[in-house]
């Protein structure tokens, strides 16, 4: 009897996962949106798209106060502490930028390099959250870590970084003349 049951669970199981799955189909199996939680085994006869049917309306548009990948105005103040490792002395560092080059109060040991990373890319120190699904090399940098605080053309920033693993590293290398420290074994 369980040899004959079980390949008709699965014909069962398929056609719900390809009701759900087609056009017009719910899009969370069996169950419809109605506010009085009836079940419906098939999609709506009269054609009309269910309350879960995806929207033609565009997406919003991102935050504008977020900088831009890309060429930006090159005006920045930022205060950034590099630490080599959690017993060892913090480097501090005063960068500030006027149209990409460095003001007279900056104390950073390639502040000229760091200002022109800053306008070549405004949205160096502000990269886009990682992506759940994106996958990392597990390689170890060091343990050194940077905090970067203050304003990129206007716009505040606030990041951190490390040597955790590829993804970080690689954050770390692109913002290495802002940093001032390639840091580790970076």
């Amino acid at each position: 009897m369980r040899k004959t049951l079980i390949p008709a669970m699965l014909v069962l199981l398929a056609a719900a996962g390809l009701t759900a799955c087609s056009p017009g189909g719910s899009g969370q199996g069996a169950t419809t949106g109605s506010s009085q939680g009836s079940v419906s085994a098939s999609a709506p006869a009269s054609g009309t798209p269910s309350a879960d049917a995806e929207s033609t309306a565009p997406a919003p548009s991102p935050s504008a106060a977020a900088p831009t990948a890309g060429p930006g105005q090159g005006n920045a103040e930022l205060a950034i502490m590099v630490k080599p490792s959690a017993s060892g002395q913090a480097a501090n560092y005063t960068l500030v930028c006027q149209k990409g080059i460095p003001a007279a109060e900056s104390q950073h040991p390639t502040a000229a390099a760091a200002c022109t990373a800053l306008k070549d890319n405004a949205a160096l120190l502000s990269p886009a959250p990682r992506p759940t699904d994106k996958v990392c090399t597990q390689q170890y940098g060091g343990p050194a870590e940077a905090t970067v605080t203050g304003s990129v053309d206007g716009s505040a920033v606030e990041a951190n970084f490390s040597l955790r693993d590829g993804c970080e590293i690689a954050q770390w290398k692109a913002a290495k003349d802002v940093l001032g420290s390639t840091g580790g074994a970076v």
